[in-house]
């Protein structure tokens, strides 16, 4: 099967940082605590890492930047998702006639005769006459003349008057009923994710759906690119955004965090990297250089970084607590978030053998990088 074009991306960038190296894969396997054989696989694009610490360990050992670390993150995160796709995709829908790419041979009824359901901006209210009250004639039984009606021309009056009241209310009702607005692209308050445009918000997408999200996160001082693309960086501050605020850490923008977004009660406000690598230094004074240099690599010295891995789990705060550690120090994902939490617990951790093997890919990344 041939790897997809964010596959090949990602492949394409770990041949490159590869190249520059000058070395082998597997004196770089070796460097960076994975196989020879493991890396070849994944230059040549017929594999992605299921854990992205392999994919950052091997960036360190090859020289890559901290701007190259990022992208390369987005490039894995995207390669990843398009691993699992297809598999997810089979399952639920096994003859996925209308979703056929492009490529392919349309089958015999794939075509919608119908052309296009109409959105929301083709419905047009219908128009509401107003009944017209008649009152029959009525004929006395036994005689073929019809019989004047009593009631009073006045009173007449009156039901045709009520009458178009009603219309009127029952037209106005219409216009209000929810869904029935003409434009999909805002709410009555401006709040965009609210409209059915914005139904998900998820890794992947781009449009002006995430950039809300992006613009609303900026507001609440979340440090990160305002450009409409949900990538990794994205997917870590909606993460962060939804642990600070008290709810599911869900991947997705739902109802709960869109209204969270909105009430605006949630600060991102955190500690810079220079007051981080400080209180490192103070805590671990065996080896305060290694230490900062291991937060460097794990979290760029951010205490609300977010690290998802392809199991579900995932790794938090500066040193990049897992799930499984966090259990294990009685924490919790939002006191991991707490930078002065998080360097004491990684602290206890070190203390366990007096070195970082809880961090075996930054380990590893540090001691197989030249020294400048």
């Amino acid at each position: 099967m041939a790897a997809s074009p964010h596959t090949e991306k990602f492949a394409a960038h770990l041949r490159m940082l590869k190249d520059r190296s000058g070395r082998g894969y597997d004196r770089l396997g070796k460097e960076a605590g994975v196989s020879g054989s493991s890396l070849h696989r994944y230059c040549s694009g017929l594999g992605v890492p299921a854990d992205y610490r392999v994919v950052h360990a091997f960036a360190k050992v090859c020289g890559a930047s901290p701007e190259e670390l990022r992208e390369l993150h987005r490039l894995w995160a995207l390669a990843d998702t398009d691993r699992d796709a297809p598999a997810a995709t089979a399952k639920e829908n096994p003859e996925p006639e209308s979703e056929r790419e492009p490529d392919e041979s349309p089958g015999p009824t794939q075509a919608s005769p119908g052309g296009e359901d109409p959105g929301p901006d083709d419905v047009t209210p219908p128009e509401i006459t107003p009944p017209e009250i008649t009152l029959p004639e009525i004929t006395p039984y036994g005689t073929g003349k019809p019989r004047r009606s009593r009631v009073p021309e006045k009173l007449s009056s009156r039901f045709a008057i009520i009458a178009a009241v009603i219309a009127v209310v029952l037209l106005a009702g219409f216009m209000w009923l929810p869904g029935s607005s003409t434009d999909d692209s805002s709410t009555a308050d401006g709040e965009l994710l609210y409209s059915p445009a914005c139904k998900t918000v998820s890794m992947g997408q781009h449009d002006d759906c995430v950039r809300e999200v992006q613009t609303l996160l900026a507001r609440a001082k979340g440090k990160l690119a305002v450009d409409g693309d949900f990538g990794p960086e994205t997917l870590r501050r909606v993460t962060a955004f939804q642990v600070l605020a008290g709810l599911p850490a869900t991947n997705v923008v739902d109802d709960a965090t869109k209204k969270a977004l909105y009430a605006q009660k949630v600060s991102m406000t955190t500690w810079p990297p220079a007051k981080v690598a400080k209180l490192i230094r103070e805590v671990f004074v065996e080896d305060p250089d290694t230490a900062v240099a291991v937060a460097r690599c794990a979290s760029f010295l951010d205490p609300l970084y977010v690290l998802p891995n392809t199991n579900g789990s995932r790794n938090w705060g500066v040193f990049q607590i897992s799930d499984r550690r966090l259990q294990e120090l009685g924490g919790t994902p939002l006191r991991a978030f707490d930078p002065e939490w998080n360097i004491k617990a990684a602290h206890r951790l070190w203390s366990a053998e007096h070195d970082f093997h809880d961090w075996p890919s930054c380990e590893a990344a540090l001691k197989g990088t030249p020294k400048s």
